[in-house]
């Protein structure tokens, strides 16, 4: 009996990195190559509460769990404190899976290990079984060569160890890539622990670089070449967008509430605006008011994602008085949304969003303008090739209070809704990144296929 080729995939236990690795793996399963998903335990729950029954016989894809090393009630949100528990305790599990199932049964044997390079560890082991290696970067080519520049950036004195930068100057990799300001970077935070866990994610990453037979990047070479020329041996392809029924689930740490689809087809053509902030981002007390007080003044139907947890003091959401009753007859509050089919839905106008990469790829596949309101990592990069390189949307511009006010939303949300430029733009950029995924000559699926046909001939 032919051996059948099998792939191990893990994500960093994150949303924006399990939803694009999740996509990936299905679209490898579709191919004829068994998956084996390996989440934390703690993410696997999640994953499977929002799946469909009978997921595994159906699509050639299982799903495992293994420790991150936490007690049960210790507080995951504690990203440090995950991360080196992560660190510390899942390469030995990890390592005791693969020699398990590598020794059990022939057909069965891992053939590769696909990793998120947030869990570039996981490369190393890959290597270390004799097995291939592929490295995935869930985000953009320009952070991709930031992250490889980071020793030149070292020696030249432009940062130091912690991901601090001691100059004020703008910081570039290439003339053609937009340039970070200090402030800017993408590991930079307030917290100088957690900037030094984002600034871990990019300093390992050279580190692991060596390991990799394939690398592989959620990206469109056409949208994103002039930083991905500077990343050898680079396979672009993205976006990662849910191909089948079942990846509209995909990665989905929160229940979605499809209510808000049937709620879209009583609006008017081009009307609504989406807000959705991803899963990290928190706002405070005054800046939930202003969103909301900017949002009423621009009399446009609006669909609301809210989370849980959206608070920056651990608190629920509360909204203005008198808020909810003055804008019932033309707004929507969820959780959270099934994203894809909400941007594809022809009564979405604009996508007011944080501008994480995810959100990025699906927006403009989807040919939807931005109002762009980063707040983390590399979500001021994709802001930058947002409004100024493909110029699909307009940035939000805090106050000296450090506020984007009502009247900013307002009067930028009235300015991008008026804008024949943008939206042209937009439609532009729709159809690049669509032709990127076409089976005849698109580039990322031209990549994408001679990877599939690589790891099926080992």
């Amino acid at each position: 009996m032919e051996r059948q080729p099998h792939a191990l995939v893990i994500p960093y236990p994150a949303q924006g990195h399990v939803a694009p690795l999740m996509k990936l793996a299905l679209q490898i399963a579709s191919h004829g190559v068994k998956v084996t998903f390996v989440n934390t335990e703690s993410t696997h729950a999640k994953i499977k509460a929002s799946l469909p029954e009978n997921v595994e016989e159906a699509h050639l894809i299982s799903f495992v769990s293994l420790p991150d090393g936490m007690e049960l009630d210790d507080d995951r949100t504690d990203w440090v404190k995950l991360n080196d528990s992560i660190h510390r305790t899942m390469p030995g599990y990890l390592e005791d899976f693969i020699l398990k199932v590598n020794g059990s049964n022939a057909n069965q044997k891992f053939t590769c290990v696909v990793a998120d390079t947030s869990v570039g560890w996981a490369l190393e082991l890959a290597k270390k079984a004799g097995l291939q290696a592929v490295a995935v970067w869930p985000a953009g080519g320009p952070c991709l060569a930031l992250a490889l520049h980071l020793p030149q950036l070292l020696e030249a004195g432009i940062i130091d160890t912690d991901g601090t930068v001691l100059k004020d100057e703008a910081i570039s990799v290439s003339k053609d890539v937009p340039a970070w300001t200090s402030t800017e970077i993408g590991w930079g935070f307030p917290d100088p622990e957690f900037q030094k866990l984002l600034f871990g994610f990019y300093t390992i990453f050279p580190q692991y670089y060596k390991f990799h037979d394939w690398f592989l990047c959620n990206s469109i070479y056409e949208l994103d070449s002039a930083a991905l020329q500077l990343v050898p041996n680079v396979l672009p392809i993205g976006p990662l967008l849910a191909s089948n029924h079942l990846a509209t689930f995909a990665g989905n740490l929160w229940p979605q509430d499809s209510t808000c689809l049937q709620w879209l087809d009583n609006q008017a053509s081009g009307s609504v605006i989406y807000v959705a902030f991803g899963s990290t981002t928190t706002v405070d007390s005054q800046q939930l008011h202003e969103l909301a007080f900017g949002l009423e003044l621009t009399g446009q139907p609006f669909l609301w994602v809210i989370r849980s947890d959206l608070m920056n003091d651990g608190s629920l959401a509360k909204l203005p008085e008198g808020f909810m009753n003055r804008v019932s007859n033309r707004a929507k509050f969820v959780e959270w949304a099934p994203q894809e089919k909400v941007l594809a839905h022809p009564s979405v106008a604009c996508f007011m969003s944080h501008c994480g990469w995810n959100s990025t790829m699906e927006g403009l596949t989807m040919g939807v303008p931005f109002l762009c309101w980063p707040y983390l990592a590399d979500q001021f990069c994709n802001r930058n090739y947002i409004c100024d390189i493909w110029r699909i949307g307009l940035g939000l511009r805090k106050d000296e209070n450090g506020v984007i006010t009502r009247d900013e939303i307002s009067s930028k949300i009235k300015t991008l809704l008026s804008s024949q430029d943008i939206k042209a733009n937009a439609v532009h950029v729709k159809e690049v990144a669509r032709k990127s995924l076409h089976e005849s000559g698109g580039s990322s699926c031209r990549n994408f296929n001679n990877f599939i046909q690589h790891i099926k001939s080992i």
